[in-house]
C-alpha cells in the first residue's frame, strides 16, 4: 500500500511561484508513474502533469509553459514546480501514483491518491 502526502500549497499572488511536493511512503514508487491533478469547486478532477517511471513527462496545455513535474526516486518524492501563477490556477492539487509505470492523463488510471493541498492565487 502506498501513502501519498502533498505539501507546499498556500496563498500566493498572481505571478508568484510555488513548489508542491508529494512524499510517498509504504513502498518505493520509482517504478510507478506519478501524476498531479487539480480540482476546482464543483468540477471534476483535471489533469495537470504526469511523469513516467523513466522520467518522460507530459503536461496539460493550460500549464505546460508554467508548470514542471519532476521526481526524485532517492527521496521517493514527486514535485510540481509552478511559476507565473494566475488566479485560474486556484484549486486543490492532488498527487497520484500508478503502478503501471506508463504515464497517463486519465485520473481513473491511478491507483493511489493523496489528500490534496490547497493552492490559492490572488489577483
Amino acid at each position: 500500500q502506498v501513502q501519498l502526502v502533498e505539501s507546499g500549497g498556500g496563498l500566493v499572488q498572481a505571478g508568484d511561484s510555488l513548489r508542491l511536493s508529494c512524499a510517498a511512503s509504504g513502498h518505493s514508487v520509482s517504478n510507478y508513474a506519478m501524476g498531479w491533478f487539480r480540482q476546482f469547486p464543483g468540477k471534476e478532477r483535471e489533469f495537470v502533469a504526469t511523469v513516467s517511471w523513466s522520467g518522460l513527462t507530459m503536461s496539460s496545455d493550460s500549464v505546460k509553459d508554467r508548470f514542471t513535474i519532476s521526481r526524485d526516486n532517492a527521496e521517493n518524492t514527486v514535485y510540481l514546480q509552478m511559476s507565473s501563477l494566475i488566479p485560474e490556477d486556484t484549486a486543490v492539487y492532488y498527487c497520484a501514483a500508478k503502478r503501471n509505470g506508463i504515464y497517463s492523463m486519465n485520473w481513473f488510471a491511478y491507483d493511489y491518491w493523496g489528500q490534496g493541498t490547497q493552492v490559492t492565487v490572488s489577483s
